[in-house]
């Protein structure tokens, strides 16, 4: 069985997608599609914009998305490879249910639009951090977090990526405290995340008000194949949930190495990620020993994935 993975935020750079539109008429749309919806061009701040302007989050995410779903629709057109399952990092379920078919491009473009922004205003530039934690298992980290949290600075697990990687989330005062303790425990290394804000913590609890308002007004499908969610790591083949865990994923760790784990659980064994850059392969193969991990987003890819 195979699982499609695709990408979240952090994934995008310049130029992403460019080959696939300018060879493909399928991609080209998806582009056209999702300017359309924005009211600018897409596909010139992709292929030709500026790195930092394509990464503030509410260009990333509607961007990151149609360049996967570009890809989505070259490779179901050049390919008879369909999915048994679909996964998502953060964002990348977006695409992963545009994928299934619950959502249409349209809506997923507005909505992480509107998801982009939410999370930007939500906390002050400055005010909240980001940082990986290599080396030290989710019950170290989570206790460090603990240690460092009080009722006006928190720190949390972000995202659980692969076993001994965990991104942890908050003020900018108890990363940088929850930091120094990781690594007077033996933290491999601490990383500091160039982030905008501080995702999928607490804080973000504004922005998943003013997100179930606009997920309020769309309407789910039905889905070709189940999804799992990475805020639960559990498999759902019910739109009508759709909507709730959405929200609950603003706030709540991305749980992707146990998602990838209920996979495998699932008998998954074969898995491809879609989208810019491999860096869910990366995890996936840090996470899982005796599966096949590929990526695409090139032409060139397409022969070897016909071939497998």
């Amino acid at each position: 069985m195979i699982a499609f993975v695709f990408p979240g935020q952090g994934s995008q750079y310049v130029g992403m997608g460019k080959e696939l539109y300018d060879e493909f008429t399928s991609a080209k749309e998806a582009f056209d599609e999702a300017s359309e919806v924005l009211g600018f061009d897409l596909a010139a701040l992709c292929f030709e914009g500026e790195q930092d302007e394509l990464s503030l989050t509410y260009n990333a995410q509607p961007a990151l998305l149609t360049t996967s779903i570009a890809a989505l629709r070259v490779l179901q057109e050049e390919s008879a490879l369909r999915p048994d399952y679909v996964a998502g990092h953060s964002l990348g379920e977006y695409s992963a249910l545009v994928a299934n078919g619950s959502m249409t491009l349209r809506d997923a473009v507005r909505v992480v639009r509107k998801r982009g922004e939410f999370m930007q205003e939500s906390v002050p530039v400055g005010i909240g951090a980001m940082a990986a934690v290599l080396g030290q298992s989710i019950e170290q980290v989570e206790e460090i977090c603990r240690q460092v949290s009080n009722n006006s600075h928190i720190a949390s697990p972000a995202n659980l990526n692969a076993p001994g990687q965990v991104v942890i989330s908050g003020n900018k005062e108890a990363v940088e405290k929850a930091s120094e303790i990781a690594k007077t425990n033996g933290a491999k290394r601490v990383l500091p995340l160039n982030v905008s804000a501080p995702f999928h913590c607490a804080l973000m609890e504004p922005a998943a008000l003013k997100l179930a308002e606009v997920l309020s007004g769309i309407e789910f499908g039905g889905m070709s194949v189940p999804v799992v969610s990475n805020c639960t790591a559990t498999v759902t083949d019910d739109p009508s949930l759709l909507r709730a865990l959405l929200i609950e994923q603003v706030t709540s760790p991305v749980r992707w190495h146990e998602s990838v784990e209920a996979l495998y659980a699932l008998g998954v064994r074969d898995y491809l990620e879609i989208g810019p850059k491999n860096v869910l392969s990366g995890l996936i193969k840090r996470t899982l020993s005796d599966v096949t991990v590929n990526n695409f987003e090139k032409t060139a890819q397409l022969e070897s994935i016909r071939n497998d």
